[in-house]
């Protein structure tokens, strides 16, 4: 009784979980008193009675004494009683929680869309799910079964191939079972799925594996990695084509160019009908625009097949940038516009190829003359920034474009504004070769615009103690590959 009273004060102690657990705590623990109470008067009466044969006591006083010997001794019982089924009563409360809890930790487990297993320390199997049994093909009924037992039955099934020593097999894998942790494999089930095993230990010893089917991803992988892989052989074999067909397209448009120049400048005679030397000049024009545009469908395709190598020189800005103004001044005459050059007075250079570099500026020049108001300006800045590297700007005052069509600007065959291809014509392809130039030289082409107020295109080369060695092709060719997507529509635009 004493041990019950000292743990039922630890008990209450700690605190109970709820208001009517520590009430029935406290009753218990009066009643426990009452009942030391009574057994004391029950003792002192029974030895008040075994004094009565030596000590002459009244009739009456016996009598009384054998009444409260006996009224103790049936208080004490039913007390006893009553506390038993207290105890029995509580017991069942507690196993009815326990069986709610383990049904529903149980429901969660069947619900939970994968498979799950936990082994014990000794290889027992002490939790798991229908799913588990289902993607292992296992027996439903797991109930008392072991790890080796089911690597024994999966291994006579065949589950891991031919194997010499099926006992000696399983010590290995049991081995690994225990010790890889945490792990991820892959496996191939008897019907052909693909099932994914993740395990971690738990702190007991104990190991838990999570299984998820993952055949219908696998097979969304493969199907999308072949795709992947046509799509490049496709874009790889139209960049060859082009980059291969630079000879045959060029030639007899230069036969026509120069004929038709020869022609109009009445070199072999007078032309009497004007009509036909306007003609004339109208195919040298056109055959001038057609060679521009091949020619900027060709350096892409260049840069996407990775064929284009650069050269490592040391390139003066000032010549560059002169030849760029000259080549765009008479575009610039027409619309009235004026292009005005801030260059240091003394050489400014960078490394690089001084053809790409020079095919950058005529790009962006090309591109501010375009989009230009008529009687408007164009500024072209050079300068060398505090780290020594080259800052070079082109700024034009005209259309603009927004944040969101500056992105499809960057992109091949984009235009700022759908509108802008009517308008103003073009390919579409001047920013993005000058973003992917500027990229294989190892620099920066940043775009600052917007609408009705012009473009801003600032580009940082870096300088000698920047300089690499060479620009491999590879380099170009993973500038290009983040200029062109494989799976994207202006695929087809090619």
């Amino acid at each position: 009784m004493h041990v019950l009273y000292g743990w039922l004060r630890s008990a209450d102690r700690r605190g109970a979980r709820d208001g009517a657990a520590a009430r029935g705590l406290a009753g218990l623990r009066g009643c426990l008193r009452l009942q030391h109470i009574t057994a004391a008067v029950c003792a002192l009466a029974v030895i008040a009675y075994s004094a009565s044969a030596f000590v002459p006591v009244a009739n009456g006083h016996r009598d009384l004494l054998i009444a409260v010997i006996s009224g103790s001794l049936g208080w004490l019982m039913l007390a006893s009683l009553s506390r038993q089924q207290h105890a029995v009563q509580e017991r069942r409360v507690r196993e009815q929680q326990l069986a709610g809890q383990s049904a529903l930790l149980q429901s969660t487990l069947e619900n939970m869309g994968e498979g799950l297993s936990v082994f014990d320390r000794q290889g027992r199997l002490v939790a798991w799910n229908s799913r588990f049994a289902r993607l292992l093909t296992l027996p439903v009924d797991l109930a008392s079964v072991t790890l080796q037992e089911v690597l024994t039955g999966q291994l006579r099934r065949g589950d891991f191939g031919p194997v010499d020593d099926p006992e000696r097999e399983v010590r290995k894998r049991i081995e690994v079972f225990y010790r890889d942790l945490p792990t991820v494999i892959e496996r191939t089930t008897a019907t052909g799925g693909i099932v994914q095993i993740r395990r971690r230990a738990m702190p007991d010893g104990a190991v838990v594996s999570l299984y998820s089917d993952v055949t219908e991803r696998k097979a969304s992988e493969e199907q999308m990695a072949q795709a992947l892989a046509q799509a490049e052989l496709a874009n790889q074999a139209k960049s060859d084509f082009l980059a291969n067909m630079s000879h045959e397209l060029r030639t007899p448009l230069n036969a026509i160019i120069g004929f038709s120049e020869a022609i109009s400048s009445e070199m072999l005679g007078p032309i009497l009908d004007r009509k036909q030397l306007e003609y004339i000049r109208d195919i040298h024009s056109s055959g001038l625009l057609l060679l521009s545009i091949i020619n900027d469908v060709l350096d892409m395709s260049k840069i996407e097949a990775g064929k284009l190598e650069l050269a490592r020189e040391r390139v003066l800005l000032q010549p560059v940038i002169r030849d760029a103004v000259r080549m765009v001044s008479e575009r610039a005459r027409t619309h009235n516009l004026t292009l005005v050059t801030r260059v240091p007075d003394d050489e400014i250079s960078a490394w690089g190829d001084e053809r790409a570099i020079k095919q950058i500026m005529l790009n962006l020049l090309s591109n501010a003359v375009k989009f230009s108001h008529d009687g408007g300006q164009v500024d072209i800045r050079a300068s060398l920034d505090g780290a020594g590297d080259l800052v070079l700007e082109v700024e034009d005052h005209g259309i603009g474009m927004a944040e969101s069509e500056i992105d499809r600007a960057f992109e091949p065959f984009g235009q700022a504004k759908p509108a802008v291809t009517r308008t103003h014509g073009g390919t579409g392809l001047g920013l993005p070769i000058a973003k992917g130039l500027t990229d294989a030289h190892g620099g920066t082409l940043v775009v600052k615009s917007s609408p009705g107020r012009g473009t801003l295109v600032r580009i940082v080369l870096p300088q000698q103690s920047n300089a690499p060695d060479a620009v491999p092709a590879a380099a170009i060719q993973d500038v290009a590959r983040g200029l062109f997507d494989p799976s994207s529509a202006e695929r087809a635009v090619v």
